[in-house]
């Protein structure tokens, strides 16, 4: 079961994705984020709060698309309720990449860099047993609901960057109930689109690379998650593919259990706020930057996952300005 949001005549609405082409609108007031507190109010599965309140008319998923209607698929009334952040070095990757970095954490503990310290430990720790606490992920910070684009919306760079890159994942949708207790609504394929010039640089300017927008949707996956996830990364220049490469996720190709992830960014009490959105990214371990590709203005991201429905695309823009000012006024 997959749902969508969008708009019609400036009020969010969701639907249930029927298939490729028709949704089916659900009726209730406020969107995804209005169904899911209805469900945990009245102690019910979202899946029985969509079938109880599902509509009898059909939409074309094509038009909204076309007109440009369609929403990530969890938002809130109040962008500064919804918080944005994700884990890194969470992924195996392919088979080439694993038994590479495998060979590095065999070195003295002392020869060790700090992210592969960091991913060694999620190697070993990342999956508890016995609802035993494993090992914290790496954590960064993006931004509120103002840094999430819509699918089929323009990513804007800042000015300041020094790359606009795509990170194709899998997020995780949640909403804090009123007693504190933070609720998983569904996953969605994200771009969590970072500057890795920046990045690499230095890794302790990891969170100002990731200080950017990002975008979700725009289908939400409700119930189980698939533990093996394959998907497609792709980037189109001037109606032609650029550059293009499968990615793996799910729990069987990464480091560290979706529960451990989890349960590390939900430990902190700051983000048990009754009533915040979270939307979390659980990291890749595939990119075009790793081979070399340079995004320029009018690229358009297109990212696939089996099982999520139809691709998450965006187009980047960069600034014509490329001055960055900032005005600071003195206190009176």
């Amino acid at each position: 079961m997959r749902l969508i949001q969008y708009l019609d005549q400036n009020q969010v609405h969701v639907a249930l994705v029927e298939d490729a082409q028709t949704v089916r609108p659900i009726t209730i007031e406020g969107g995804t984020y209005a169904l899911a507190k209805a469900a945990i109010a009245a102690g019910e599965s979202l899946e029985q709060a969509i079938k109880s309140r599902l509509g009898d008319t059909q939409i074309d998923y094509q038009t909204l698309i076309d007109e440009q209607r369609l929403l990530p698929p969890l938002t809130h009334p109040d962008p500064a309720h919804c918080l944005v952040t994700g884990t890194g070095l969470t992924h195996l990757g392919s088979a080439d990449t694993r038994s590479a970095m495998h060979a590095k954490t065999q070195v003295a503990e002392e020869e060790l860099t700090d992210s592969m310290r960091m991913f060694k430990l999620g190697v070993e720790g990342g999956k508890p047993s016995n609802n035993a606490e494993g090992s914290q992920p790496e954590w960064f910070y993006k931004g509120d609901g103002d840094c999430i684009v819509a699918p089929e919306a323009d990513m804007p760079s800042p000015a300041f960057a020094q790359d606009a890159g795509e990170e194709p994942e899998l997020a995780g949708l949640y909403i804090i109930a009123d007693d504190g207790t933070p609720w998983r609504i569904g996953y969605a394929v994200g771009n969590e689109f970072s500057d890795h010039v920046t990045e690499r640089f230095n890794y302790l300017w990891l969170a100002h690379s990731k200080l950017r927008a990002c975008s979700v949707g725009p289908e939400l996956l409700i119930g189980e998650l698939p533990a093996h996830l394959e998907g497609t990364s792709r980037i189109v220049r001037d109606g032609q593919t650029l550059w293009e490469k499968p990615f793996l996720t799910g729990e069987s190709n990464m480091a560290h259990s979706l529960a451990n992830l989890e349960h590390h960014h939900f430990k902190y009490a700051g983000f048990r706020r009754p009533g915040d959105v979270h939307v979390h990214y659980f990291g890749t371990a595939t990119l075009s930057f790793a081979d070399q590709i340079q995004t320029r203005d009018g690229d358009r991201f297109e990212i696939t996952l089996n099982d999520f429905g139809r691709p998450l695309r965006n187009t980047l823009r960069m600034p014509t300005n490329h001055k960055h000012e900032t005005t600071i006024v003195n206190a009176l």
